[in-house]
């Protein structure tokens, strides 16, 4: 997947593709967060902004003779006109994404592009609608075919509405040839220590809107009401608020991580020192390691509140195929603790969840340069790996991170004939030995570095 932006926020011009694990680093102000969230945006809303046309002879057939074949690959011939309407209709919903006035997004553009060799066609595929009680449609597809058969179930064909049809039958199209290739986002923001700490005040906002509303006259729209409370906030921001407000529920729930690799939860118990508890009351607790004493978010730690949401995502609904973002996770962590989030993040990797962060921490991109560094088949090596207590499933292959440079730099933009100087991402080198690099850190380091050794070393 590959993602094209001009004029958004500080970045002028500038391209990514999506890795197993992609990062971008660069200095404050430089666009990280803006690619970031325009991203999250896109994964969480492009199953409203992707349209295919079905074509009039499969609904006619289907309403005749109550069933019809359609071939997917019909369909999937049309996949880049497809994303190129769809990112136009996102790239004009981009002020609501940010929660920022329509005037500076006015030039901006998001598109996005696949290759022909991530699709996946032949996967299985199977969804029954209902009305009421009755089954309605049925809509199935057999793994290694390409035949979608749609099914009318209900008995009287001349009420059912022809443009729900076609819905349904263009969100099954989307999900088989769209579903493998986007993966579903889960974000934490750098605002995630604040929706943290002030979820009562969050839940208690709502619930009295919500008695306002109740009370509200009726030539007043209660949604409209309801949602112009959202409107400072960009949507990440909104999704980490609606996510700590509904730790309850999530907490009855078990992921496919903690069901299948619990130590990967331990490990996340040992960085944070603790555990978080919810209560059937909706308190929500952290819980040191060996200590009985219970304590709220206020009385905890800001570690203890960076990393709530990456453990409850964890320990409730992760799962292989998703994308876990994360808006510079080194946020309040002590070094050592951003070195083990980093082999938590690589771990994660390996089991199939794509990661995304940005980040200012030259500890977690050394730490990453160690697990990449580490995975080649040399005793030397493994020596050092069992030494130092890194894992095998720790170790990742340097074709699976991508790491951008958020920076000034000489590029052709689309329609420029020769390069010029623009705010952009620079896909830095990642080599297996040497491993990344991360320019964006050396040249602070060595100023520091310079001016600590003529301190020393320096004459009188």
């Amino acid at each position: 997947m590959h993602i094209s932006i001009s004029n958004l926020g500080a970045l002028q011009t500038a391209k990514l593709s999506l890795g197993d694990l992609t990062i971008i680093c660069g200095s404050n102000n430089t666009g990280k967060t803006y690619a970031t969230y325009a991203l999250y945006g896109f994964l969480s809303s492009w199953n409203d902004n992707l349209t295919f046309a079905i074509s009039p002879e499969a609904l006619k057939k289907l309403l005749a003779e109550g069933i019809t074949h359609i071939d997917v690959r019909d369909y999937a011939k049309n996949t880049a006109t497809v994303l190129k309407n769809g990112c136009e209709v996102y790239t004009q919903h981009l002020p609501v994404i940010f929660a920022a006035s329509e005037e500076r997004f006015k030039e901006s553009v998001f598109a996005i592009t696949v290759d022909a060799d991530d699709f996946r066609l032949e996967n299985r595929y199977e969804r029954r609608i209902k009305a009421g009680k009755a089954d309605w449609l049925y809509l199935t597809k057999e793994p290694g075919s390409t035949d979608l058969i749609v099914t009318l179930l209900a008995e009287n064909k001349a009420k059912l509405p022809t443009e729900y049809i076609e819905k349904v039958i263009d969100e099954a199209l989307k999900d088989i040839i769209f579903g493998v290739i986007f993966p579903k986002p889960f974000i934490a923001s750098a605002e995630r220590t604040g929706a943290a700490i002030f979820r009562k005040e969050l839940n208690f906002a709502r619930n009295r809107l919500l008695e306002e509303m109740g009370q509200a006259d009726k030539t007043i729209d209660p949604w409209e009401l309801f949602f112009k409370s959202y409107q400072d906030y960009a949507l990440p921001v909104k999704a980490n608020v609606d996510f700590t407000r509904q730790l309850e529920s999530l907490a009855m729930k078990t992921s496919a991580i903690a069901e299948q690799h619990a130590d990967i939860l331990a490990d996340f118990t040992d960085i944070i020192g603790g555990e978080y508890l919810v209560t059937k009351n909706d308190e929500l607790y952290y819980k040191p390691k060996g200590k009985t004493a219970k304590l709220t978010m206020d009385e905890s730690s800001s570690a203890v509140r960076s990393l709530l949401d990456i453990g409850f995502y964890l320990k409730h609904l992760a799962k292989p195929g998703d994308l876990l973002m994360v808006d510079e996770p080194e946020l309040n962590l002590h070094p050592e603790n951003q070195r083990r989030v980093a082999r938590l993040f690589a771990r994660l990797i390996n089991l199939g969840i794509k990661v995304f962060i940005t980040t200012h921490s030259d500890y977690i991109i050394k730490e990453l340069n160690t697990l990449i560094m580490l995975n080649q088949n040399l005793p030397r090596l493994k020596q050092i790996a069992e030494r130092e207590g890194y894992k095998s499933e720790e170790l990742i292959s340097a074709e699976k991170v991508k790491v951008y440079i958020a920076e000034l730099a000489y590029v052709k933009p689309n329609g420029h004939s020769k390069k010029v100087r623009r705010q952009t991402l620079t896909l830095a080198d990642i080599d297996p030995i040497l491993g990344i690099e991360a320019r964006s850190f050396d040249k602070t380091i060595d100023a520091m570095n310079r001016i600590q050794e003529e301190i020393v070393w320096g004459d009188e």
